[in-house]
């Protein structure tokens, strides 16, 4: 958890029930105006509905084809991972969202659009990253193998995130690019337009992206 002026960032596992108690807390013991969530309008109301829309094969025109089989795998994923720690993926942004609601703050839903997301890593990503990606999995989930060893119940720490971060960028530089640098700078833009507003702000995103908002943040003010 990081702050920043009127913002207070807090960075979480999307399946780490940890995570889920820490937002709680952080949310009611700041008692902010706006709680902003890592989260596009329809993923919200995707989690929010408990409403988990199928992908059909009409979605390959608006994704792309390797976006689709990217959506289709990590959806996978999070499912097993939740299954394994017995936390179904995004309970930490539903509980923002209900604690949110608790206090009568708004609700911001700072993230790009998934399908726009989707959609520039299907023209992006090499086949290369992508059977990369598969084997990784594979040796994961599948072998238990996974690259870095950690509790998936409690939020990584900074050290893990760093290898982690690394570990992508490395070997994966357009899905670096894509989800986690592109989309870094597309909330920092959401976020620096709230707190200009001087209202206070509690925003919920993965643990990967809450240093570097703040570094982008910090060079959106000293440089009005």
């Amino acid at each position: 958890m990081r702050k920043y002026r009127n913002l207070t960032i807090i960075g979480t596992s999307h399946i780490a029930i940890e995570s889920v108690q820490i937002v709680e807390k952080v949310i009611l013991g700041n008692n902010p105006n706006i709680v902003a969530l890592e989260l596009d309008p329809l993923r919200f109301l995707s989690l929010i509905s408990n409403k988990k829309r199928k992908l059909k094969l009409t979605d390959i025109k608006i994704l792309g084809f390797k976006g689709f089989l990217i959506n289709l795998i990590g959806a996978w994923v999070e499912k097993k991972l939740g299954e394994l720690v017995g936390t179904p993926p995004g309970s930490d942004m539903v509980k923002a969202a209900q604690t949110a609601k608790k206090i009568g703050a708004d609700i911001a839903l700072i993230d790009q659009d998934i399908r726009i997301t989707l959609k520039k890593l299907s023209k992006s990503i090499t086949w290369k990253e992508k059977l990369r990606f598969v084997w990784d999995i594979i040796k994961g989930i599948i072998l238990r193998k996974p690259i870095v060893k950690f509790d998936l119940r409690k939020v990584p720490s900074e050290a893990i995130i760093e290898k982690l971060t690394s570990k992508i960028k490395a070997d994966y530089p357009s899905f670096y690019k894509v989800l986690i640098d592109d989309r870094n700078k597309f909330m920092s833009k959401g976020l620096y337009k709230l707190m200009s507003t001087d209202r206070s702000i509690v925003a919920v995103v993965g643990a990967g992206h809450e240093k570097d908002i703040i570094k982008l943040l910090k060079k959106k003010f000293e440089n009005g």
